[in-house]
C-alpha cells in the first residue's frame, strides 16, 4: 500500500523529498502523524488526495510534511528500512521549502524591522492626533470628537492587533493556542471595523455638512455621540459573534494542528462580516464623497462667475446650505467669508487663488468682493484666463483631496477582503500565504495612514502639530497663523 502511495505521489509530478531532521519543523511529530492518519482515513484515495494536499499547503509547513511522513516511513517500513523513519525526529519535506538558518535568521530580521517601525507610526500617529485635540482649545469642535475616536481606533489596532500578528508572521505559525486566537481575531476585527466605519461616519458628516443647513446648526455632541455608540456597537456585533458560535468546524484542527489562527471561515459568517466591515462601507464613500466632489465643483464654478461678473456674490439660503458646513462656526467671519467643509486658503495674488483640501474643522473661504483688486484689471479676455486658471487648480485640488482619502482606504483594504471572501467560498483555490500576510499587514497600514490623511490637510491641525513638537512659543514666533475659537 505505501509503495503505491509513494509511486502515486511520484506520478502526481512531486519532487524527490530532501531528508531533514525534526528541529526544522515547526511542530512536534504527534502532530504530524494524527493529523496525517485522519486525513487518510477519511479520503477513499489516500494517495492522490495526500498529493493534492502538498501542493496546496506547501508554503504553510503542515500537511504537505505529513504526506512524506506517512508515505516515505511506511515505504520504508515495507523495505525493511525504517531507521529513520520510524524516528519521530526525522522528517521529509519537500525541497522548495527552504530551511537554512541564515536564510530564516535574515527573513526573520527584516520581517521583525519593517513590522516594528510600522507599530511605532502607527502610535505615535495616532497619539499625536489625540493629543492635539485634547490639548489644543480651538480644535474641541464637535466635527473633531470623530476624528478622536477614529484616532482611539486606529491606536487599538497598533496596540491589541499588530503586535501579535507580528509574533504570528515572525514565527510563521500560532503558538498560542485557540483561546489567544479567538481573542486575538475577535480584536483585529473590532478595532479594523471600527476604524472603517469611522471613515463612513466622517464621510456622511460632511456631507450633512455640505448639503444641510439645518444639520450643521443641530449637529452637537448628542448627534455625533450617537454616531460614533453606533460606529462602535456594530463592530462589536461582527467581532463576538465567532465567539457565539458562529464558526466553521476545521477551527480547532486549524489552530491545534495545522498552527493556523484565521477568523471563522464559514461561508455565512464570512459573507455577512465582509460586508458589514468592507463592502457597504466602501459603496457608502464612494458615493458620498463623489457627492461632495459634485457640490464643491457647483460652489467653485459659482464663484468663478461671480468674478467674472465683477461683483460680490449674493447670499441665499441654498448657498448657505452648500457653504456653512461646519456647526463650529464660532470664529469671527466677515461679511465676506463663508464655511465650508472644504478648505480654501487663498494666498497672496490679485484674484485670490486656491488650495483645496478636506477638514472636519470649519474654514473659510474668502469671496471676493468688488474693490482696488477688481479695477486694477486691464482686458475682459485677461480676467477670463485668470479665473478658468482659478477654476482649474481648485477642481483639481478637490478631486486630488477626495482621491487620496477613497484611494487609500481601496488599496489598503480591498484586496484583503476580495481574499477574505473568497477563501471560504473557493476552499480548492490556493491562496499564497505570503500574499495573504501582505494583505493583511497592507489593511493594517490603513491605521497608520488615517492620521495623516485626516488631519494633515487641516493647517489647525498641522500647526498643532508643530506646536506639540517644537513648543508654542518657537511656532507663533515664526506663524501667522492664529486658531480662532471655536465651539
Amino acid at each position: 500500500m505505501a509503495g503505491n502511495q509513494s509511486r502515486s505521489l511520484a506520478a502526481a509530478g512531486q519532487e524527490p523529498p530532501q531528508y531533514l531532521n525534526l528541529s526544522s519543523w515547526p511542530v512536534d511529530a504527534s502532530s504530524y502523524y494524527n493529523y496525517l492518519l485522519h486525513y487518510c482515513n477519511n479520503n477513499s484515495t489516500p494517495a492522490a488526495a495526500a498529493a493534492a494536499a502538498a501542493c496546496c499547503e506547501w508554503n504553510n509547513c503542515s500537511v504537505a510534511g505529513n504526506i512524506f511522513l506517512e508515505v516515505a516511513g511506511a515505504n520504508d517500513d515495507n523495505n525493511n528500512n525504517n531507521n529513520n523513519s520510524g524516528n519521530a525526529s526525522d522528517y521529509w519535506i519537500n525541497s522548495t521549502n527552504p530551511q537554512r538558518p541564515e536564510d530564516n535568521l535574515i527573513f526573520t530580521s527584516l520581517t521583525s524591522a519593517i513590522l516594528g517601525v510600522l507599530i511605532l507610526a502607527t502610535i505615535v500617529g495616532n497619539v499625536f492626533v489625540i493629543a492635539a485635540i485634547l490639548l489644543e482649545r480651538h480644535l474641541h469642535s464637535v466635527a473633531n470628537y470623530l476624528i478622536v475616536s477614529l484616532a482611539v481606533a486606529d491606536l487599538l489596532v497598533a496596540c491589541l492587533v499588530m503586535p501579535l500578528g507580528a509574533v504570528y508572521e515572525i514565527s510563521q505559525r500560532w503558538i498560542l493556542g485557540p483561546e489567544l486566537c479567538d481573542m486575538w481575531t475577535s480584536s483585529d476585527v473590532l478595532c479594523c471595523t471600527a476604524s472603517i466605519l469611522h471613515l463612513v461616519a466622517i464621510a456622511t458628516d460632511r456631507y450633512w455638512a455640505v448639503t444641510n443647513l439645518d444639520y450643521i446648526h443641530n449637529r452637537n455632541v448628542s448627534r455625533i455621540g450617537t454616531m460614533i455608540f453606533l460606529v462602535w456597537a456594530v463592530a462589536l456585533i461582527v467581532s463576538v459573534a465567532p465567539l457565539f458560535g458562529w464558526k466553521d468546524a476545521e477551527f480547532l484542527d486549524r489552530v491545534n494542528i495545522q498552527q493556523r489562527c484565521l477568523i471563522s471561515q464559514d461561508v455565512s459568517y464570512q459573507i455577512f462580516a465582509t460586508c458589514a466591515t468592507f463592502y457597504v462601507p466602501l459603496a457608502v464613500i464612494l458615493i458620498v464623497y463623489w457627492k461632495i466632489f459634485q457640490t464643491a465643483r457647483r460652489r467653485i464654478r459659482k464663484q468663478s462667475e461671480h468674478i467674472k461678473e465683477d461683483e460680490p456674490p449674493a447670499r441665499t439660503s441654498t448657498d448657505d446650505a452648500m457653504a456653512i458646513v461646519a456647526a463650529d462656526d464660532g470664529g469671527q467671519h466677515t461679511p465676506n467669508q463663508q464655511t465650508t467643509a472644504f478648505t480654501i486658503e487663498i494666498p497672496d495674488s490679485p484674484l485670490n487663488g486656491s488650495t483645496v483640501a478636506l477638514s472636519s474643522s470649519p474654514v473659510i473661504i474668502k469671496t471676493p468682493s468688488a474693490g482696488p483688486a477688481a479695477t486694477a484689471r486691464t482686458t475682459e479676455n485677461a480676467v477670463r484666463k485668470k479665473r478658468e486658471t482659478l477654476e482649474a487648480k481648485r477642481e483639481r485640488k478637490a478631486a486630488k483631496t477626495l482621491a487620496i482619502i477613497t484611494g487609500a482606504f481601496v488599496v489598503c483594504w480591498l484586496p484583503f477582503f476580495v481574499c477574505a471572501l473568497l477563501m471560504p467560498l473557493r476552499p480548492d483555490w490556493v491562496f499564497d500565504e505570503t500574499m495573504l500576510s501582505v494583505f493583511l499587514w497592507l489593511g493594517y497600514f490603513n491605521s497608520t495612514l488615517n492620521p495623516i490623511i485626516y488631519t494633515i490637510f487641516s493647517p489647525e491641525f498641522r500647526q498643532a502639530f508643530k506646536r506639540l513638537l517644537c513648543g508654542k512659543a518657537a511656532v507663533n514666533g515664526t506663524s501667522a497663523y492664529r486658531p480662532r475659537k471655536l465651539r
